[in-house]
């Protein structure tokens, strides 16, 4: 069995591509090997061990004839944890009950790393915390950033009521990311407006709580990649898409790109004292610009992708990445 002297560990799962790769090139090029663990595919194939002493949580890391102890590792990122597949054949009951064992083992696991001080890009129980839209809506507000008029409700009167107060110009959402599987590439609920008609729909509400925000007029959108102090911009306009208006996501394939954005130094660094506030390294805004030229922050996403701003306006945000997490190496300069 060899080891190497100093590894990071790239957390993903078997489906991820350039983004990880990227930041395993910037991580090589730093002295550093990182090591690529796809967590969708334990506990069938990787091992985790979490050894339990009264002087806390000691993990170690198999992969195949190759253990990795603590000491070797410089530092963490959790790019995606996605659970395993249900091995088939497996009752229903027993399959999520294995599932949850082995995300608490998991946990376990990686809560070893976070005791011992190392590079973490995100802390889990702070990215857990910061998920929620509510709070980074408080974040936002107390970092002098403006956010749309919004209302977390179960009770459909409060809701029509927010309608009515705002015109009718309003929008839905959920209060949590929330995707419909693993296959799912994209977030199963988008932003939808909110018509009179659906004013009577709005018994769901009792089941699940929703946001409504009124909506805000845009020039175009921003997404500001939040590394640490640094900041990188792309800007996108999905105000001609008829499906991607409200939402830019759902736009057809091909009807909006990505374009290069100047970012103003300001909102850079309110955006970056957010994103510490909730005790993140990593954050991706989303962000309206107003016709008249004002931002008007909604979200912040500790796990939100990066890949299209680099890819295609070719900001360094791997390489930002690989600075937070293993440090060294030349400090490229942002891309404004």
């Amino acid at each position: 069995m060899s080891q190497s002297p100093r590894v990071a560990l790239l957390l993903t799962h078997t489906r991820d591509h350039y983004t990880i790769d990227r930041v395993a090139e910037e991580v090589a090029a730093r002295g550093v090997e990182p090591v690529r663990v796809d967590v969708d595919t334990y506990p069938a194939t990787v091992g985790l061990d979490a050894f339990i002493d009264p002087d806390g949580v000691r993990p170690a890391l198999t992969l195949g004839d190759r253990i990795i102890e603590p000491e070797a590792v410089v530092g963490v990122w959790r790019r995606k944890l996605w659970p395993a597949p249900p091995p088939e054949g497996m009752d229903p009951q027993m399959a999520a009950a294995c599932a949850r064992e082995a995300i608490s083992a998991r946990d376990l696991w990686l809560a070893g790393f976070e005791a011992r001080g190392l590079p973490m890009i995100n802390d889990p129980s702070a990215e857990y915390a910061a998920e929620n839209k509510g709070r980074q809506l408080a974040a936002a507000r107390t970092c002098g950033l403006a956010v749309p008029p919004t209302l977390v409700t179960n009770r459909p009167a409060a809701a029509r009521a927010f309608w009515r107060r705002h015109g009718g110009d309003v929008v839905a959402k959920m209060l949590t990311p929330y995707s419909m599987s693993m296959n799912a590439d994209t977030p199963f609920v988008y932003t939808n407006r909110i018509t009179e008609a659906d004013l009577d729909g709005l018994d769901g509400l009792r089941v699940s709580p929703m946001v409504f925000q009124r909506c805000v007029p845009k020039a175009h959108e921003l997404r500001i990649i939040v590394v640490g102090d640094r900041a990188f911009a792309g800007r996108i306009d999905a105000a001609d898409s008829a499906r991607g208006a409200t939402d830019w996501r759902r736009a057809a394939v091909g009807e909006v790109q990505w374009k290069p954005a100047t970012l103003d130094p300001e909102l850079a660094r309110r955006l970056c004292a957010v994103v510490r506030r909730l005790g993140l390294v990593y954050g991706a805004a989303d962000v309206i610009v107003t016709p008249d030229g004002a931002p008007v922050f909604l979200e912040v996403n500790p796990a939100g992708e990066w890949g299209m701003i680099e890819h295609r306006l070719g900001a360094p945000i791997a390489a930002a990445l690989a600075d937070a997490l293993v440090g060294a190496g030349p400090r490229p300069k942002e891309h404004r």
